[in-house]
């Protein structure tokens, strides 16, 4: 039997959201699952307007934003191309079947990125996936298509939820990180770091901003959401409780909570490395609009989220690259740092902060794990312990 989606013309190639044509057949006005009487919430006749109002809400948190888009996008279009049916339409059957279908996405051709690249969004090389999706990426995408779901019944759009028969938290997620990288690996990635060619002034720029980059990523346990929107300007100084002054670096964290970064000293000698090779002085002035990390050149624009991620996904393929040729006993490990990605070194942070027996308390401070109140005398003592311990225990050790 052929595809229900071919014989009504949708394209076999997935396409973003915003560019996406789909059919009326397919387009779940006439959905089985669609809620019929009552009084619908939302304005939306079909079910990418349907998506797109659940989105609204999170238009002003573009991490969220863009992460649960990923998961709605993958499923509507895997519900148009594969089973050739409406979202609005899907069952508890079906969910099961996607399910099986993220463990490894089917064609690859049809969804997988070309060598698991993140491509934007209006480039035809565009995939909705950039390889099979891990356990932990599995359950937090159902997690999410969960909420969707959910707030679209209420939203009285959907008569059902099809994911609320599913066995929610069957197995406990073992309490532990595991996407880190160990002290032995991170080593390697700083070899490669500062082995990378610095013969053209191009080749130098970019050693500046990889290193640069890997400081912010690691020593201040930033997301890279943080470091792509913020400024040299949030960092500041101010004196402790015995009169030194002390570095810090304010950002916004997940959720919108504000949070202060100890900026160390070793942190501060980076960026008045990295400012200088750029013709900057060596400190920040209050509210300078400098980027963070800058791109090549003469430009003062600040870099992607994408492009930030790029750069570190090739430091880590072409560490994993320096291992592979000593021999097989390097080959998982290489395979570990081609997995890897900038939350990594956010994770290995945390690892390295504890196992150098940092008060987890202050861990969870430094990595934004709850928020920051300075008003109180004696929080603002904490703060000033957190960062004289950060800075004696966290090192990068260039």
């Amino acid at each position: 039997m052929s595809n229900p989606a071919a014989r009504s013309g949708v394209a076999l190639q997935p396409a973003p959201l915003e560019t996406l044509a789909i059919p009326a057949a397919l387009d779940g006005r006439t959905g089985s699952n669609r809620a019929i009487g009552g009084h619908a919430q939302i304005a939306a006749a079909n079910d990418l307007e349907a998506i797109q109002a659940w989105l609204a809400r999170f238009a002003d948190k573009p991490a969220t934003f863009d992460s649960y888009r990923k998961e709605a996008e993958r499923l509507l279009l895997w519900s148009l191309v594969q089973p050739g049916k409406p979202l609005s339409s899907l069952t508890h059957e079906d969910l099961l079947v996607y399910q099986h279908f993220l463990v490894d996405p089917q064609p690859a051709a049809r969804w997988t990125a070309d060598g698991g690249r993140k491509h934007p969004r209006n480039d035809p090389r565009w995939r909705p996936f950039y390889g099979p999706l891990s356990a932990s990426s599995q359950r937090q995408a159902m997690v999410i298509l969960n909420v969707m779901f959910a707030w679209l019944v209420q939203a009285g759009y959907l008569a059902g939820n099809p994911l609320s028969l599913s066995r929610q938290r069957a197995r406990r997620a073992r309490p532990r990180i595991v996407r880190y990288l160990s002290p032995e690996l991170w080593l390697e990635v700083k070899t490669y770091i500062q082995g990378m060619p610095r013969e053209t002034s191009r080749e130098r720029e970019h050693h500046g901003r990889v290193r640069w980059l890997f400081t912010l990523l690691y020593l201040g346990g930033l997301r890279i959401t943080e470091v792509g929107t913020n400024t040299m300007g949030r960092f500041f100084r101010r004196g402790d409780e015995n009169g030194q002054e002390r570095w810090w670096l304010e950002g916004m964290g997940k959720g919108g909570k504000e949070r202060l970064v100890p900026a160390t000293a070793e942190m501060m000698m980076e960026l008045g490395t990295y400012r200088r090779a750029r013709g900057l002085p060596a400190l920040p002035s209050p509210r300078e609009d400098t980027p963070l990390v800058l791109p090549i050149g003469q430009s003062l624009r600040p870099l992607t989220r994408a492009a930030l991620h790029r750069i570190v996904k090739d430091v880590f393929s072409g560490a994993a690259g320096s291992l592979r040729p000593r021999g097989d006993d390097h080959a998982l490990r290489a395979d570990r740092l081609e997995q890897a990605s900038a939350h990594w070194l956010r994770h290995s942070a945390g690892s390295h902060m504890a196992d150098q027996q940092l008060d987890l308390r202050l861990v969870r401070d430094n990595l934004g794990h709850a928020s920051l109140t300075t008003t109180s005398q004696y929080l603002h003592v904490d703060d000033d312990r957190r960062h004289r311990e950060t800075d004696e225990k966290h090192r990068i050790d260039w």
